[in-house]
This record gives C-alpha cells, sequence and structure tokens, in this order.
C-alpha cells in the first residue's frame, strides 16, 4: 500500500505514519519543513521495513497540496490512501479576528484537504483507494476563544461527508475521524501543567487524556484498510465519551409529574 500522510513529524501524523510503516508499505510523510522529528521519523520508518519519503512544504500555499501527491506518485508510482492531518490553531475571539488570521486557519485546515483530495483523485481512482480526513471534536461542538478552528474543523467534516457522496461510484471511501482531548504537540503545554491535566481528565468519563499512538492511529489503519470497504461518508468521534457525558454535569434530576 502506497500512502501519503500530511502533518507527519509530530503528534497524531508521526503516530500514524509509526502504525502504518510497515514491510511493503510506501509511506510518504509530508511536514511544513525539515525537522529533526522528521528525519527521525525517517528513520524508524525504515527500521520498520518501510519504504519511506519525506516530502516537504507549508500547506497554506496552494500549490503544496498538488506538490505533495506528484512525490508521493513519483516515488512510489501509485497512491493507494491519503491521510490529511495536518492542521493550526490561533486563539482569538471571533468578533476581533482580522482577515488574514482566518484566512491562515482555514486554508490550512479546510482549503488544503480540499486540494490534497482533488489532486489525489485520480490516483485513488485508480486504486479505488481512500483518505482519511482528522477533524476535531470542536468541528462537532463549537469551542470558543480558538478563532476560525471550530468553523474550519466543522467545514472539514462536511467536506468529507460531499466528497464521500461524489466519489462512491468510483470505489474510493472518504471519512474523518474527530479526536477529543488528546496529548499532542500542539497541546503539550497544557498537559504539562498537572492542575490543567487533572482538570481535563475529570471532565472525560474514562479520565485519561487520549493517547495517538493508542487509541487513533489503530482506527485511522481500520478505515484505510479493506476491512472497512463499506464505510464511508463517516466522521468517527474519539473522544472517550466527553461530548455525550454533557448532561451528566447538569445538577439535579427530572422526575415526573403526579397525575
Amino acid at each position: 500500500m502506497s500512502i501519503l500522510i500530511t502533518g507527519a513529524s509530530k503528534g497524531i501524523g508521526r503516530a500514524t505514519a509509526l502504525r502504518l510503516a510497515k514491510p511493503g508499505a510506501a509511506v510518504a510523510v509530508c511536514a511544513s519543513r525539515a525537522s529533526s522529528e522528521l528525519d527521525s521519523l525517517l528513520q524508524t520508518c525504515r527500521s520498520q521495513g518501510a519504504n519511506v519519503v519525506a516530502l516537504t512544504g507549508d500547506l497554506g500555499d496552494r500549490a503544496v497540496p498538488a506538490r505533495l501527491v506528484a512525490g508521493a506518485l513519483e516515488h512510489f508510482g501509485r497512491l493507494d490512501a491519503v491521510v490529511s492531518n495536518a492542521g493550526i490553531v490561533a486563539p482569538g475571539r471571533l468578533a476581533e479576528l482580522d482577515d488574514d488570521a482566518w484566512d491562515r486557519i482555514v486554508s490550512v485546515n479546510t482549503r488544503a484537504p480540499w486540494l490534497l483530495a482533488r489532486a489525489a483523485y485520480p490516483h485513488l481512482k485508480a486504486t479505488r483507494g481512500a483518505l482519511v480526513a482528522v477533524a476535531s471534536m470542536s468541528g462537532i461542538d463549537p469551542y470558543p476563544g480558538t478563532g476560525a478552528y471550530s468553523p474550519s474543523k466543522a467545514a472539514l467534516i462536511m467536506l468529507v461527508r460531499v466528497l464521500a457522496q461524489e466519489w462512491a461510484a468510483d470505489g474510493i471511501r472518504v471519512n474523518a475521524v474527530s479526536p477529543g482531548l488528546f496529548r499532542t504537540a500542539m497541546t503539550e503545554p497544557i498537559y504539562s501543567d498537572p492542575q490543567k491535566k487533572a482538570a481535563r481528565e475529570a471532565l472525560v468519563p474514562m479520565h485519561r487524556i487520549g493517547d495517538a499512538r493508542r487509541d487513533l492511529a489503530g482506527l485511522v489503519e481500520f478505515l484505510l484498510s479493506s476491512d472497512a470497504e463499506y464505510l464511508t461518508g463517516q466522521n468517527i468521534l474519539v473522544d472517550g465519551g466527553l461530548i455525550g457525558s454533557v448532561q451528566a454535569h447538569i445538577a439535579g434530576r427530572p422526575k415526573s409529574g403526579g397525575g
């Protein structure tokens, strides 16, 4: 299987690359720039027996998604799967957000996955492949104070649903996964504070923070596999039960009235 993964040097992307880097697999690990993290990922994936290439480029640039797809095809000759994982966040209230901040978030979190999908389409059609996008629970329920992040992830989830319908007849499956509270490079400053970590853990019914290798990479692998060949257009929430627990925090329980 030939796979392209964006945002691969850290966090969820790295965990996914390590999960998929098996003997016989060809993996294009993509990041915004060269780094020691990307170098170490390459070494580890190769030690696991995979054929791996690193590709770099800022997904905020309209030309980059197609260039990444072309790079993967140049090295591997085919494309069976795409994991659109790269995403960014910047805090801010919408009323005070400037145009550039909005455009930057949307360009990486929503436009880039669409451009990546568009570039990959004929090649995924040829292999009857699959695309998985990493969205967020913030695209399902609003996360105030994160600027364009929630709107961009909500749009990504709908993008996945539309692509799934348009591509189903071509044999291409398109799904999304929406992580809840996960410990990644992006959230590390929060979880390095013991009080904040404990407060977040207390909110999650499973009383722990998600781990990308343990809780998410295997799900992505499943969605790309033939075991999920009748599954498309879905957004799978991986949050330890957090969103579904909101009513458990409401004081008091209603009782039936007499009569």
